[in-house]
């Protein structure tokens, strides 16, 4: 009996029946299943023979699907997709680890651009296979305890799908990275594949996708225009500065005047920062003379002190002179208190004085770092770097001895040098003179060149500029059928969606009918099982009615015979009385 009567959704075509998803595996490990055994035994549950119709009926015209709970073809199975993972994942029979089996769905997934979530993984995978079309079911318990005997053989059916899905897209995508790329015809074909699959989705993706590259195509055109707008500019550039750029002579003569002004502000720099440091010297000299003279106030202060404390120990004492001594004694502390303050100010001045040489310190270390940069830019041709000595009392130790013995000399020369170059850069500017005048007449037979130049010039600005209208109209055709392009795609997705909620409507009356029908073969079969056990239990009456309807003949055959052959007897035997 044919199931159903109407004709399948376009959508349901992406998926493929049971025995065409599923490739063929080796034909040792996967036996054929005998359908008519289950008939060649009286079997009182009707379950079992309406499941046996049921597959004989899905399976007529195409094969038998693999059967997944057989240990053969989980082995089968289990190497293709083993072989597939390997070596990021490997799922050890004959139940693999829960671990395990998610790492392999999630490497699938992400190999057929279906990357998962991990928060909800159960809910990606189902929304995955049901997006693809897969043929074989899978329930949230399976995925909850996917390493259990009754979960494994969906699990493994439908790994075994991804895989061959997986392998097919791999392969898909080295064909088309081979073959020559021809976008329009891509995309159409594309576009009208999952049209025909009711993918409505995939198109949209497709659509949105062709129109992001045609975009960028559009971009990319507009962004070589600009280029070659920009290159241009920049030759007509070269050109005018070619035409309009100094001589030999004022080049060098700009130079000369830079290298003599960098010398004058160098030593201007050094003689500013000598007298500034000439000055924090002196200044640091003095707070050191004042720091020796409170160190010796204290060492007096504290000699009087033990002074007093020994005569106060060698003095009779009295009632008048303990109260004269209290108040001293009052008058002292009194002292002590205002020595201990101008101590404690004493200190933080010298703790002040001591922050401003370290800043001092680090001032005068810039500037020598400064100076030591302004000596690399003037290169006077001698290894001399100025060094900060912090514990020196005096400028020359500070700076050290080697900028009077080194620097000093190394300028003279170094200024003696440009002297020399300058009175030589004069004798050439003299000679350049001459060979000035001598380009002058070079000029002027020049100029005539630079005239047709100059037309030629025009002519290729011409060009230009008709170039740039070519481009103009190029891009504003561009824009114009970019502009048609979005039109269509939206007319074209406008239909689509109209199309989508046609098949909606088609898929839902659809599976309402397949229902129906399926309920009903359900029923019509379980009728028929009935009435199948029922004839069989009918026909066994019957043989034993019969077996014992032909033992009674029989024994009444056998009865009669020997009735007749007594009468025989009785007949033939003669009669003594005659």
């Amino acid at each position: 009996m044919r199931r159903g009567g109407g004709r399948r959704l376009p959508k349901s075509s992406l998926a493929p029946s049971a025995a065409e998803a599923t490739p063929a595996l080796d034909s040792s490990a996967i036996p054929i299943r005998n359908l008519n055994s289950a008939f060649s035994r009286r079997d009182s549950d009707a379950a079992s023979l309406c499941s046996s119709h049921r597959a004989s009926s899905v399976g007529a015209g195409v094969g038998a699907a693999p059967n997944f709970s057989d240990r053969a073809t989980q082995a089968a199975a289990l190497r293709v997709v083993n072989a597939f993972l390997a070596p990021a994942v490997t799922l050890r029979g004959p139940l693999p680890s829960a671990r395990d089996i998610q790492a392999a769905l999630r490497i699938l997934l992400e190999r057929i651009d279906f990357p998962p979530n991990e928060a909800a993984f159960e809910d990606d995978l189902i929304q995955a296979l049901r997006v693809l079309g897969c043929p074989y079911k899978i329930t949230r318990s399976a995925l909850k305890a996917p390493g259990t005997p009754h979960s494994w053989p969906p699990l493994l059916s439908v790994l075994h799908w991804l895989t061959i899905f997986a392998q097919y897209c791999d392969a898909e995508a080295s064909s088309a990275a081979q073959a020559p790329a021809n976008d329009l015809m891509i995309y159409t074909a594309q576009a009208y594949c999952h049209f025909l699959a009711g993918d409505d989705e995939a198109v949209e993706a497709l659509d949105k996708e062709y129109q992001s590259q045609a975009r960028m195509s559009a971009e990319a055109a507009v962004a070589t225009l600009r280029a070659a707008e920009k290159e241009a500019h920049e030759l007509e550039a070269e050109v005018n500065k070619l035409t309009s750029g100094p001589s030999r002579l004022e080049a060098l003569g700009a130079e000369k005047e830079a290298l003599t002004a960098d010398v004058h502000k160098f030593e201007a720099v050094v003689t500013t920062w000598k007298t500034k440091v000439d000055e924090k010297e002196e200044a640091l000299v003095d707070l050191a003379k004042e720091l020796e003279a409170k160190v010796l106030d204290v060492r007096r202060i504290a000699a009087e002190n033990e002074d007093l404390m020994k005569k106060v120990d060698t003095q009779a004492v009295n009632v008048r002179d303990v109260e004269r001594m209290w108040r001293e004694m009052q008058v002292i502390e009194h002292d002590i208190a205002n020595a201990e303050n101008a101590k404690a100010a004493l200190e933080d001045k010298g703790w002040e004085l001591d922050a401003k040489l370290v800043t001092k310190l680090e001032e005068l270390e810039g500037l020598a770092e400064r100076c030591n940069q302004a000596l690399k830019r003037l290169k006077p041709g001698i290894d001399f770097q100025y060094m900060i000595n912090s514990k020196g009392s005096s400028p020359a130790e500070m700076l050290g001895p080697a900028y009077k013995t080194v620097l000093k000399p190394a300028l003279l020369a170094h200024s003696e040098e440009n002297k020399r170059i300058a009175v030589s850069n004069l004798a050439e500017s003299v000679d350049l003179q001459k060979e000035l005048q001598r380009s002058a007449k070079i000029l002027e037979e020049e100029r005539s060149n630079i005239s047709s130049l100059q037309a030629k010039h025009d002519k290729m600005v011409g060009r230009l500029k008709l170039l740039d209208r070519e481009i103009t109209n190029d891009d504003s055709r561009c824009t114009a059928d970019a502009r048609r392009m979005k039109d269509e795609l939206e007319k074209k997705y406008n239909d689509l969606s109209s199309v989508e909620k046609e098949a909606d409507e088609f898929l839902k009356n659809s599976e309402k009918r397949l229902q129906d029908a399926i309920l009903k073969d359900d029923e019509e079969t379980q009728a028929a099982a009935r009435e199948l056990l029922e004839l069989v239990d009918s026909i066994a009456e019957h043989k034993e009615f019969m077996e014992a309807t032909i033992a009674q003949r029989r024994k009444e055959l056998y009865e009669a015979a020997d009735y007749i052959a007594s009468l025989a007897s009785k007949t033939s035997s003669p009669n003594p009385h005659i």
